[in-house]
């Protein structure tokens, strides 16, 4: 059976794959313990196979090296592909200078969202949409730089947490509008909602946070609280586009903390949130 591990800093961990006809067995853990062992079933043998092919070629990328049962190094294998080089993600922003008059048409249009809530969704979501449009013209400020805009923004982020009689600002728009501004929103924006339960959309954001990128956090939260095919929403190809241009950075980050993207998944509580389920889903697709 070949046997893989990962050692570096805090992480001692092995990896053993095997294949029992139409079956793919592995067993995992830290080094030093008999493990846990998990079973996959496949339609046939081919399909077994493949999947531990493609796991075994995973851990190597995350950078497990493979050894003898004993310890010492196993036969020479051929190396993996280099991995493609990393591109770059695109900018959220488009580049633009601030105004007075830009800066009041911002305040003005966050005003009027706050004024909204608790009003009808498809009421709420229009001044959302105008609200956003009017953010992106200032070309990512930080919205506590600038006098009309700080007060009113950190009340409409205190919103996402409050209750449904006073007027909720839901998480997606949130998200929309601080995708337009300078990622120190975001930051502090998580803090103010830390006091939320766990479970759910908001801790799928607390979760992405923990990414310890606070850019990638953004932009992964604002994925996986999208609708696609509503009305102002990205299409299904859009949406996985985007995550097409953000995942490889995502992999990357957890792999530098000895994780990887199916155990992330995993760790998010859904609830009974069946878009973000739905999300979820798409990530590893």
């Amino acid at each position: 059976m070949r046997r893989f591990e990962f050692v570096e800093g805090t992480s001692s961990k092995f990896w053993q794959p095997e294949v029992q006809g139409n079956v793919f067995i592995v067993t995992f853990g830290r080094i030093g313990t008999a493990g846990q062992r998990k079973e996959k079933a496949f339609a046939d043998a081919a399909g077994a196979q493949k999947e531990y092919d493609k796991k075994v070629a995973e851990k190597v990328r995350e950078g497990y090296k493979e050894v003898t049962e004993g310890g010492a190094p196993a036969a020479a294998v051929a190396a993996p592909p280099a991995a493609p080089k990393e591109t770059p993600l695109p900018r959220r922003v488009p580049v633009a200078t601030p105004t007075q008059a830009t800066l009041d048409v911002a305040a003005e249009a966050l005003a009027g969202l706050r004024a909204r809530l608790g009003w009808r969704s498809w009421e709420v979501t229009s001044r959302a949409r105008r609200a956003r449009r009017a953010l992106r013209a200032l070309g990512g400020v930080d919205p506590a730089s600038h006098a009309q805009l700080g007060p009113v923004f950190e009340a409409l982020m205190k919103r996402v947490v409050a209750a449904p009689k006073e007027g909720r600002l839901p998480l997606r728009h949130a998200l929309g509008l601080l995708s337009e501004l300078d990622v120190a929103a975001f930051s502090r924006a998580v803090e103010l909602w830390r006091a939320a339960p766990e479970s759910g959309e908001l801790g799928m954001v607390r979760r992405a946070d923990s990414l310890g990128e606070p850019e990638l956090a953004l932009r992964l939260g604002l994925l996986l609280a999208e609708r696609p095919g509503f009305k102002g929403s990205a299409s299904e190809d859009g949406w996985a586009k985007r995550w097409g241009q953000l995942r490889p950075h995502v992999e990357k980050k957890l792999s530098e903390s000895g994780g990887s993207l199916s155990e992330w998944v995993k760790g998010v509580n859904a609830a009974s949130e069946t878009p973000l389920a739905g999300r979820l889903s798409r990530l590893e697709a």
